[in-house]
């Protein structure tokens, strides 16, 4: 919740779907309709659990800063995705890890009521295959994954619980180092372990026998180096950028993009602003979103008062220092395309951050999906690679994963 509302970027006017709709060609709005499309990184979990709040209805991107619901997933034309687990990084002590492992657990159930509640519309998604026939049915497509593996502890074996969940990609670190691995954006701009610690790279082996993917996105550079060297599948990015268009420690450079795509890996690019491109200086409005992130804690359910308190409190944020240098959709397409050229459309996908940050001016919430089709297109693509890079390379690599079990 607060790692959406807080972090995430003020997002401005909103054009309603018929607005929207009318930017792109009938005949694109209509392909990107047949394509199937998944995200690899959605943060909707964190809004399951909200007071009033339900996936079925429409919300507004203005109103409660969420960017994904049925609804708006139906419009848009996203058939599904990965809906994370993530867990805020904590103490290194095993009262900090019983505390994350609950928490993870909980949103985990939260994501498996979601698909029990409404199976007329959600399925659970547990192999690659499994994608297709759902999205073919009108369904939408739920695959599971957990962002930041910090919850697990010092425990591995752990992880065979979330598998039995329906967890089938788990990314190693978030934005500090953990007991799994460095993270790309520690405070302390320091590595503890120079890549995966030796409980990581249990970990790494845990994940290959059970068949799970391993994710890169938010771990540092040597932390990737180790996981192509020793993964034996490929390794995903569920939601990176481009290091040679942004300098910034949450993308990779270009001899990383060429290393995972030799190694038949997939980089899925984000949206989350602050990683696009550098934007000009708002210390009053930074300062206001610090007070309030320390006035409020992220906790597995948020009482109805709380939630009012950190809607109104966030919106008067906006109100009194609006985000004036926002990062745009041709941002986010310089990252797209430069990956595209780098690696090839065999191993570029999409993992938007949605509900977690995600979201640039042009491309605001799910509604704006049929924008990228519509941008691969004029760019070159065919409706091959448009389809590879919606979802055929990330069910690529979930796929290898599941063949190579036990490895």
């Amino acid at each position: 919740m607060l790692k959406r509302m807080i972090a995430g970027a003020a997002l401005m006017a909103l054009l309603p779907f018929g607005a929207q709709a009318q930017e792109v060609p009938k005949k694109v709005y209509q392909l990107h309709q047949r394509l199937l499309t998944l995200d690899s990184h959605l943060d909707t979990p964190a809004s399951l659990d909200l007071p009033g709040w339900s996936i079925e209805e429409e919300h507004g991107v203005l109103s409660d800063y969420t960017q994904v619901d049925l609804p708006r997933m139906k419009k848009g034309g996203l058939d599904g995705g990965f809906f994370a687990i993530y867990t805020p990084q904590g103490p290194l002590t095993v009262e900090g890890f019983r505390k994350a492992r609950d928490f993870a657990i909980l949103r985990g159930v939260s994501i498996r009521q979601m698909v029990a509640a409404d199976p007329a519309n959600f399925t659970l998604a547990l192999e690659a295959k499994d994608a297709a026939p759902i999205a073919a049915s009108g369904k939408r497509v739920v695959f599971m994954s957990i962002e930041n593996a910090y919850p697990l502890g010092e425990d591995v074996s752990l992880l065979k619980t979330f598998y039995d969940m329906g967890v089938r990609v788990v990314g190693f670190a978030h934005f500090a180092h953990n007991q799994f691995a460095d993270s790309s954006t520690d405070p302390s701009k320091k590595p503890r372990f120079g890549g995966l610690s030796p409980l990581g790279k249990d970990l790494l082996k845990e994940m290959n026998r059970l068949g799970v993917v391993p994710d890169a996105s938010h771990s540092s550079d040597q932390v990737l180096d180790d996981l192509l060297a020793l993964s034996t599948t490929p390794v995903l990015l569920t939601h990176s950028g481009c290091k040679a268009v942004y300098d910034h420690p949450r993308n990779i450079d270009d001899a990383h993009l060429k290393a995972l795509a030799a190694k038949g890996g997939v980089i899925q690019m984000n949206a989350f602003g602050a990683y696009l491109r550098a934007s000009k200086p708002n210390p009053a409005r930074q300062e206001a979103l610090k007070a309030l992130f320390g006035q409020l804690r992220e906790d597995a359910k948020l009482s109805p008062e709380k939630r009012a308190e950190l809607l109104a409190k966030r919106q008067e944020i906006d109100r009194l220092y609006p985000e004036t240098d926002r990062a745009t959709f041709d941002d986010f397409m310089a990252h797209m395309l430069h990956a595209l050229k780098v690696a090839g459309p065999d191993h570029v996908g999409i993992g938007l951050d949605w509900d977690g940050g995600g979201g640039v001016v042009g491309l605001e919430d799910v509604l704006d999906l049929p924008k990228i089709t519509a941008a691969l297109l004029k760019a070159g693509y065919s409706e091959a690679d448009v389809q590879k890079i919606w979802s055929g390379n990330v069910l690529r690599v979930l796929a290898a994963a599941e063949a190579a079990k036990g490895s």
